[in-house]
């Protein structure tokens, strides 16, 4: 019986459509089919002498898929092995098709997802009353996908002035990238694009929605920014236009004032300049003041040279910063508007440091011209009013100031006499000490709102506002008389240092001209001259047509 059966199983191997191989315990073949000659070919490699090894320790088949090499490639096969009476029992079905079939809808399924995680930040499926009933691994937005499932989709699309949104989520038609603003678990806004298709069952009735989103809030955002950058340097470059069509520069600042402040939205603006040995002055103003305010001013006088700040009182809120050239604060800015036009954010402090610096610029302009223009009004050596100030501006001035109150007033032409021999003895340095010395005693024989002013060399002048005849005359022996110290510093004992005055009265009802006045009191003085030094002389009236 033995013999029978073995011959029979034999021969059963043999006519086998299939690979199939009967060995021993040894595992040696005792029989195969045709179609075995690669599975037994392959009986030594690893994984197969492993089977072999499973099925002896259980005594019991075992199944495994195994990738055998051939010239056109690896085929798969999935192997029984099964203990027999021979030894063994290994049969093989050729899963090639299967196996690669799973592999390429394995594939495709990542390919898939790939595609999917590149294109969007998170895939979702809505059902038919609104909640979310899939969402990817990922979760979307801040949240975990547990916490979306729960969720109904309208609790997280984001209400805009109190009106419904698109709800994109419950589409019931296709769209592409159409963006919609949900809010984030901490409340925070998010923009998100959508793209999805709604989902009918065979009825034609909506059941849902399935599609995919991508996180757009950083770009909204830095849109955002630019266009605030943009709308920031329209109003810079509107701000410092109107500055720069101002062509004197005392009118500069007051219109950076007031383009600065419609600019920001601001009730007012006030722009404060350094001054040398002064504190700060308020260089240009625009609108009202509040009561308030002016408690802040104060704390604009040791502003750091990158400050910028808010402030806030009462109604108002106010914004300021240093002003600056060249890393050296030369000044500030603050403006200040009602709370209820909504308080400074940080695109203004932006705005207004950008203007500052501009006012920097515009600040250190203005006092490079205000040194220009002291400088070329003023004598180098005492600081007084030089010749073309005096003429040309101050006496025109004054003189038309006198015609529309009709005040008297005088002018004094003094000349040092003997003061070369001053020169000639000490030197030119002794010379410009008693130059020094002179200007201190014409300061003092004036009074505020009078003129003084050296004319070149040793001549000076003054210009005494509303004084009458009798007074003028006074002054003139009150400077005769306070002048005797200056005999101290005579160069030679015979030619004593002095001062010579002419005095000439101005009223305003004559037609008398600036050159007719001047020349009146130059005669004078060349009179006391004349007639020995250290004396004052008065010209003559004017004899001119009186005004009708």
């Amino acid at each position: 019986m033995f013999e029978t059966s073995e011959i029979s199983s034999a021969d059963w191997v043999t006519t086998a459509p299939f690979p199939a191989v009967l060995m021993d315990k040894d595992k040696t073949v005792l029989s195969q089919s045709r179609a075995a000659d690669l599975l037994v070919k392959s009986l030594h490699l690893p994984n197969i002498v492993d089977l072999f090894a499973r099925v002896s320790q259980t005594n019991a088949a075992h199944m495994q898929t195994t990738g055998l090499e051939t010239e056109k490639g690896v085929l798969f096969y999935d192997l029984t092995l099964c203990p027999s009476e021979q030894g063994f029992l290994l049969i093989a079905k050729d899963a090639s098709l299967e196996h690669n079939l799973r592999a390429a809808l394995m594939d495709s399924r990542q390919r898939f997802k790939d595609l999917v995680d590149i294109s969007s930040d998170f895939a979702w499926e809505v059902g038919a009353d609104g909640y979310f009933i899939f969402v990817s691994q990922k979760g979307a937005v801040g949240y975990e996908p547990d916490e979306l499932i729960r969720k109904h989709c309208d609790d997280i699309v984001l209400k805009r002035h109190k009106k419904h949104s698109l709800n994109p989520f419950l589409s019931k038609s296709k769209l592409e990238r159409e963006e919609v603003w949900v809010v984030r678990p901490d409340g925070e806004p998010a923009c998100l694009t959508v793209s999805c298709v709604p989902l009918f069952d065979d009825d034609a009735n909506w059941v849902g929605a399935r599609g995919v989103c991508r996180d757009i809030t950083e770009e909204r955002e830095r849109d955002a920014a630019l266009a605030r950058a943009y709308h920031r340097d329209q109003l810079l470059a509107y701000i410092v236009k109107t500055i720069r069509d101002e062509v004197e520069p005392g009118n500069m600042l007051s219109a950076a004032a007031n383009a600065t402040a419609r600019a920001l939205s601001a009730n007012g603006c006030q722009i404060f300049r350094s001054k040398p040995d002064c504190d700060m002055i308020v260089n240009a103003s625009f609108g009202d003041v509040p009561d308030e305010i002016p408690d802040l001013f104060a704390k604009l006088e040791n502003l750091g040279e990158n400050e910028v700040g808010f402030y806030e009182v009462k109604d108002w809120v106010a914004i300021y910063s240093a002003t600056r050239y060249r890393r050296h604060v030369n000044g500030a800015i603050c403006l200040w508007r009602e709370k209820v036009r909504g308080v400074w954010s940080d695109d203004d402090k932006i705005l207004a440091t950008d203007v500052a610096n501009q006012l920097g610029i515009a600040n250190e302009q203005i006092t490079g011209h205000e040194r220009i223009v002291e400088l070329s009004r003023t004598d180098a050596l005492t600081g007084l009013l030089n010749r073309r100030a005096f003429f040309e501006d101050e006496l025109p001035r004054h003189i038309e100031r006198l015609q529309f109150n009709n005040k008297p007033a005088a002018l004094i032409y003094v000349d040092l006499d003997n003061f070369k021999q001053v020169n000639d003895v000490f030197g030119h340095q002794k010379g410009d000490d008693v130059l020094l010395l002179v200007r201190d005693y014409l300061l003092k024989q004036v009074r505020p709102g009078d003129v003084v002013a050296r004319l070149g060399g040793d001549e000076f002048a003054l210009w005494l506002d509303d004084i009458t005849e009798t007074t003028a005359h006074k002054r003139c022996e009150k400077m005769m008389e306070s002048s005797r110290f200056l005999i101290e510093h005579s160069g030679v004992e015979d030619k004593p240092l002095g001062v010579s005055l002419g005095l000439a009265l101005y009223h305003p009802q004559t037609h008398e001209t600036v050159e007719e006045l001047v020349g009146r009191a130059d005669a004078a003085m060349y009179q006391a001259k004349h007639s020995g030094k250290s004396q004052f002389c008065v010209a003559e009236d004017y004899k001119g047509e009186e005004v009708k």
